[in-house]
């Protein structure tokens, strides 16, 4: 098999036919062997019906149905552990990542890279707010993180199957793969290309969704943030000491004082804020430990026409 295409579908049946049509086209161009892995992650619509009778015609056509709703990149991932490509590519069904930029990454590819992702000029269709969000987003995990993860790219790329072996041993619940690919190593390089809108349907990311998977970003790989907690224990402790050393001489050297609850307050929110952050912040690195301690499977699938490697 030459070439593996994981897709990951979430009410998506506006989109699964014309993706189907595209990247045969592109595939037939490319002249190689290859499968469409699609990974159902629980659509409640027709989704999972449509990419059936698409592998009822074409045998090309792979499937994952799973049992509920896992997330992006628990489907994604799914789609890695069952292909069978030496070379595999990531995109989304939504049709915004354009199937034809494939040939030009695949031919990249084979002057010696193993990793090409699509790299965004412009994202149209979207508001200002997600615009703005994420590319705050990506370029304060780019400085906070000990490795080199690209801004303003996506999942859409494609890369070789070495590096899929070793994204299979990172078993980390809490996935955020763009950044295991970049940890991963080897030769990477980029295309640049305009995103487009959505070519139906309405988008699964959330602006919550969008939250908890910036903080698995940055938890799994930066401990900037418990760096900022003990910074901040530090300074506070400072501050207070300082107050204690006034509110003696005050008292004692002084005698210039009036007793009163306001700075007292004051300083009991102060420090119950920043405690309260700094427990939120070590909750988050507890959280993820604890997901991996208990060590359940990733996703449970319900169906598929691929066998279990």
């Amino acid at each position: 098999m030459d070439i593996s295409v994981v897709i990951p579908t979430y009410n998506e049946e506006a989109n699964v036919d014309k993706l189907y049509q595209r990247l045969s086209e592109v595939m037939q161009q490319l002249s190689v062997s290859y499968e469409l892995v699609f990974v159902n992650d629980g659509s409640r619509d027709r989704t999972i019906a449509l990419i059936k009778d698409l592998a009822g015609r074409d045998e090309r056509v792979k499937y994952i149905d799973f049992s509920r709703n896992f997330g992006h990149q628990i489907a994604v991932t799914a789609g890695l552990d069952r292909c069978g490509g030496q070379a595999i590519v990531i995109i989304d069904a939504d049709l915004q990542d354009p199937p034809e930029l494939i040939i030009e990454m695949y031919q990249k590819m084979k002057e010696g890279y193993e990793v090409v992702y699509a790299k965004r000029k412009n994202r149209r269709g979207e508001s200002w707010l997600k615009l703005w969000t994420a590319g705050a987003f990506y370029r304060i995990l780019s400085n906070i993180t000990s490795i080199s993860i690209p801004v303003d790219t996506g999942d859409f790329r494609i890369i070789d199957r070495k590096v899929v072996d070793i994204l299979k041993q990172m078993p980390e619940k809490s996935k955020f793969l763009r950044g295991q690919i970049s940890w991963v190593g080897f030769n990477q390089t980029f295309l640049e290309y305009e995103r487009q809108e959505r070519h139906g349907g309405e988008t699964g990311y959330t602006y919550r969704k969008m939250l908890n998977f910036a903080l698995d970003g940055i938890t799994g790989f930066s401990d900037l943030p418990l760096k900022i907690v003990t910074y901040f224990g530090f300074l506070v402790s400072f501050v207070a000491f300082l107050v204690m050393i006034y509110a003696l001489v005050s008292r004692f050297v002084w005698e210039d004082y009036e007793p009163g609850w306001t700075s007292l307050m004051i300083s009991v929110l102060f420090i119950g804020g920043i405690q309260m952050i700094a427990i939120g912040i070590i909750g988050e690195y507890l959280s993820r430990m604890n997901q991996n301690i208990r060590n359940r499977p990733l996703y449970i699938v319900k169906d598929s026409n691929i066998e279990a490697l």
